[in-house]
């Protein structure tokens, strides 16, 4: 079974990454263990939400994927305030002041998996979905990679492309070295209705136990990203529904009053992960496999859909190269998205540092950089700039 691409890893940015390239003279197997859930018939919400940047929603859409999401569970972001550990320091970002109709989106990761997956599957030409299925092993040779599944069948192509998460099994195949380290936090998700309209502005709190975000959604819903230690994580995970609503209205200064939980409270390890190449010869690294950075910026997803939009575009304005596996191919890449990786990861990683710290001299730093950024317009719309993309 021959290919030019095999992608190993059907999550958003995978999918989206060969939804890309459905129009391009590619041959093209994706490889995933499981499709995605179906989307219940009913008033439920999915725990997972993504901040959805302008440029990935123009994306999105550019594949025909954004138009099938639900529009009543799609809530546009248009403002965002920031708050630090102290009763005084914050930070306002406007789509107003910088003359654009929304910071974000926020969507149902399981609306979004849906979507892609639906396009997938109306292509028939170039594109074989192999679902579920797990790859076994993978042997690289000068002119092709060899990918043998459970199975038994045997996959050949020019490329791989390593989509298959934090803990990509691709990667540690290619023996590419990792920098990783533990946040020793619990990212804590759940959904609530709130008392008070939240006007369609994300909140986030800068707390010395953690990092707090609350995420509108459609109507009086907002959704929770509480970033916490492991021990705080497992707390608040065993409250009652009751009193975890309490524990969020105190965390968040009764800013959207009396709360009622809508979907209970689950958690996520967070993790640092800095990945020393991201192209081999016949191998690409994107999403997740290609990166792992710390939540508070809510840029995770969205970086990921930057690695599938500018691989797409390289594959596709290959020109006369007919060895879509080809290094010096592959490096265009690379060195389009070294250093955007490379600035939130150095951000991310930095303000988690620096906001999970107990020295009184850097509570008073962080808590002023935060009011100084907050009235230089300039820095404030370059922030912004970066996060649209």
């Amino acid at each position: 079974m021959k290919y030019d691409i095999i992608v190993i890893g059907g999550g958003l940015v995978g999918a989206s990454l060969v939804t890309a390239l459905k129009d391009s003279d590619l041959t093209i197997a994706l490889v995933e263990p499981h499709e995605p859930e179906s989307i219940p018939q009913d008033a439920s919400w999915d725990n997972r939400v993504y901040a959805i940047s302008p440029g990935s929603a123009a994306f999105l859409q550019s594949l025909e994927v954004w138009q099938l999401l639900t529009s009543e569970r799609v809530t546009p972001v248009y403002e965002m305030a920031v708050y630090g550990d102290d009763s005084c320091a914050h930070i306002n970002f406007s789509a107003y002041e910088i003359g654009l109709p929304e910071l974000a989106f926020i969507a149902e990761n399981r609306q979004l998996q849906a979507a892609v997956w639906d396009v997938l599957k109306s292509v028939n030409k170039n594109i074989h979905i192999i679902c579920p299925a797990k790859c076994t092993s993978i042997n690289w040779q000068d002119s092709h990679v060899e990918v043998l599944l459970d199975d038994g069948r045997l996959l050949e192509a020019s490329l791989v492309v390593g989509a298959d998460g934090v803990n990509s099994w691709v990667r540690n195949q290619a023996e590419i070295k990792v920098s990783r380290h533990a946040y020793h936090q619990i990212g804590v998700v759940a959904n609530f209705s709130v008392e008070v309209p939240h006007r369609h502005i994300a909140y986030q709190w800068f707390r010395r136990d953690g990092v707090l975000a609350l995420l509108p959604l459609p109507d009086k819903r907002i959704s929770m990203v509480w970033s916490v230690s492991e021990e705080q994580a497992n707390e608040l995970r065993s409250l009652s529904a009751e009193a975890l609503c309490y524990q969020v209205e105190e965390a968040s200064s009764h800013t959207l009053g009396a709360m009622q939980l809508i979907t209970p409270a689950v958690g996520f390890p967070l993790n640092f992960v800095h990945v020393n190449q991201l192209v081999k010869p016949r191998l690409v690294l994107i999403g997740d496999a290609a990166h792992g950075i710390h939540p508070l910026a809510g840029q995770g997803v969205n970086l990921g859909l930057r690695d599938a939009r500018k691989l797409a575009a390289v594959l596709n304005s290959r020109g006369m190269q007919t060895d879509c596996g080809h290094l010096m191919l592959l490096r265009r890449y690379e060195l389009a998205r070294k250093e955007d990786i490379l600035a939130l990861e150095m951000v991310t990683d930095g303000l988690q540092k620096l906001f999970n710290n107990s020295n009184p001299t850097l509570a008073r730093l962080r808590n002023l950089g935060l009011e100084i950024t907050n009235r230089l317009p300039l820095i404030k719309n370059q922030l912004m700039q970066h996060a649209l993309n």
